[in-house]
């Protein structure tokens, strides 16, 4: 990186999303929270039978969960009742780490499934890039010139969603909440305006970054980014290695160039790279 260059990264914060609670009849119910509506309203995945519209799940004294619409299979519409429903999803709720790691929440994932700077509520996983980032790391890449902003974007339980179609264009992934700050596009015009890059941390970064062009954004993005994508805004990326099959993978293909991609995943194969959330990372120019 070079003095002037315009880190940009993702401040969402990761909730503790998954829930245990039971049934007015007593059985026990696990609801996993998916996707960002609203502080009270979400869209979750929850097992087990008789679960239909109207029915209240009591998770703690403070914490209710109510079906608001059946949507297909065990996925639903859901709100929360609690006087603090993010607070209470903190007393409550494990955090939802990647299915990949194959095994339940432990003490240090509520450290460092977490960025140092993660501030807005929202997310079930964790804009993996960014866990790179300590304090130290930043202090000094600001002693260096180098600036750093931030964007918001939600994510959702979909970023783990493999890609099952055999043409990549007709894959499609789920919507999720973004919002670019007008402070974001103001540093975004000056780097471009001096001549130094714009380096997303990550590819929930890209996405927002590519979906609000140079202009303010707040709403929802579907954005799917796949070879063939002419890039608006990104000069570089910060991401990890990907899941194979995976939406991320593709828009990493996209951004580098498919060939040269799938040789440094070979490199980082043959030299025992650590993959995925709590893994390594490419700084791709």
């Amino acid at each position: 990186l070079q003095e002037g260059d315009l880190l940009v990264f993702n401040n969402s914060k990761v909730l503790p999303a998954r829930l245990y609670g039971r049934k007015p009849t007593g059985g026990r119910v696990e609801v996993l929270l998916t996707d960002f509506i609203s502080r009270e309203e979400w869209y979750a995945l929850i097992g087990g039978r008789g679960i239909r519209e109207g029915l209240s799940i009591e998770v703690a004294e403070d914490l209710r969960v109510e079906i608001l619409e059946h949507l297909e299979e065990g996925r639903f519409r859901v709100r929360l009742h609690s006087p603090d429903p993010i607070k209470a999803l903190d007393r409550h709720g494990k955090i939802p780490i990647p299915p990949y790691l194959k095994r339940e929440e432990e003490p240090l994932d509520r450290v460092y499934y977490q960025t140092v700077f993660a501030q807005m509520e929202g997310s079930v996983a964790a804009p993996t890039a960014s866990l790179h980032f300590s304090e130290e790391l930043l202090k000094r890449l600001e002693e260096h010139g180098i600036k750093r902003t931030f964007i918001t974007l939600h994510i959702s339980y979909g970023t783990f969603k493999p890609v099952r179609v055999q043409e990549v264009e007709l894959h499609r992934v789920d919507p999720e909440y973004v919002k670019v700050s007008e402070e974001a596009v103001r540093a975004i015009r000056e780097a471009k305006a001096l001549g130094r890059r714009v380096v997303a941390v990550g590819t929930t970064v890209v996405r927002a970054l590519e979906t609000a062009g140079y202009e303010p954004f707040e709403g929802w993005t579907d954005l799917y980014v796949y070879p063939g994508y002419s890039f608006r805004v990104v000069d570089a990326l910060i991401t990890n290695f990907h899941l194979p099959r995976s939406s991320l993978l593709f828009l990493v293909c996209a951004f580098g160039g498919r060939e040269f991609i799938l040789r440094a995943y070979e490199e980082a194969v043959r030299e025992k790279y650590r993959f995925y959330s709590y893994g390594d990372g490419m700084l791709i120019l």
